[in-house]
């Protein structure tokens, strides 16, 4: 069976224009960030420095953060070195290996202005290295603390998405096009706008073309995020997918955008949060399993380990 033809609205094509999916490349990757190769730009381009610094893995920032600590400390050591150790009163090193030594430990001690008293410079050659390399680290971890606390302080949404997107019974003698969400954060998240945007591959005069339509939801706004929300797109007579099969599906490239956007009881903002589902994440004739339960006392606990777990159904 074809995908339903629907009207064409331009304002739902999420930015990506008619350009087709292929090699089944999702247009918005699981994490929520666009699958886009960007190139062109220039090798000191310094636009997108302060954003990478602060959305990069905390993995990858400490290596960023430990590595300039280490390469500045080697520079300044080497400069040291270079002047002459005589330069260096209180060094004891007796080979050029210890010598390095006592010259990186001083600059370790310089750059973070502890100044333990040990070494310290003699003549103007040195202590005007040392005066430059305590500006800069003066400078390098204001830089280093405003980063981290950008990195704390940042609004975000932890929601945890089902793996899989399911074709479930719904209502009576219905099917449903269904997926559930959690907060993965112990806040409060109010005011939940999920927007899901079903896309395929079209031929239209012989060309590939992207076509992009809304989905219509059971619910598509919640007043309080408390538990688990499955979140529904009814497939009956008005939906594109009434009739659709696995095999048409994956002959269109098909996927679904998922866009959600809350406010924050924290932050006091509105934060947002995105993934997508493809063909190959779609389970047939299947229902989740039940998220929560309740305990001795008749409080309901929610098992957040479960929010993936579903079962088959005839």
């Amino acid at each position: 069976m074809a995908i339903k033809e629907q009207k064409v609205n331009p304002e739902n094509d999420l930015g990506f224009g008619p350009q087709p999916v292929i090699k089944s490349q999702p247009l918005i990757n699981k994490d929520g960030s666009v699958n886009v190769r960007r190139k062109g730009l220039s090798f000191f381009n310094t636009a997108d420095n302060y954003h990478t610094l602060i959305t990069m893995s905390w993995a990858k920032f400490w290596v960023v953060v430990l590595s300039g600590y280490l390469v500045a400390n080697l520079f300044f050591a080497t400069v040291y070195v270079l002047i002459g150790m005589d330069s260096l009163d209180g060094a004891t090193g007796t080979n050029t290996f210890q010598h390095f030594l006592d010259a990186f430990f001083f600059s370790a001690q310089t750059i973070s202005t502890v100044g333990y008293g040990h070494i310290s410079p003699r003549g103007i050659v040195a202590n005007s290295v040392a005066a430059i390399e305590s500006m800069i680290g003066l400078l390098a971890f204001a830089l280093a603390t405003g980063l981290l606390y950008g990195r704390f302080s940042k609004p975000s949404a932890k929601i945890v998405y089902s793996h899989n997107m399911l074709v479930s019974p719904y209502k009576e003698d219905g099917k449903g096009l269904m997926f559930r969400i959690s907060n993965l954060r112990r806040n409060v998240l109010i005011d939940l706008d999920v927007e899901v945007v079903f896309s395929y591959n079209e031929i239209v005069d012989g060309k590939a073309i992207r076509r992009f339509f809304p989905l219509e939801l059971e619910r598509s706004k919640v007043s309080i995020l408390t538990l688990n929300w499955t979140i529904v797109h009814p497939l009956d007579g008005n939906s594109p997918l009434a009739d659709i099969t696995p095999d048409e599906l994956e002959r269109t490239q098909a996927s679904f955008s998922v866009l959600m956007k809350a406010f924050d009881d924290t932050f006091s903002q509105t934060v947002h949060s995105r993934t997508s589902y493809t063909y190959t994440d779609m389970v047939w004739d299947a229902k989740f399993v039940p998220m929560f339960e309740r305990d001795e006392e008749g409080r309901i606990v929610l098992d957040m380990s479960k929010i993936n777990e579903f079962l088959p159904v005839q």
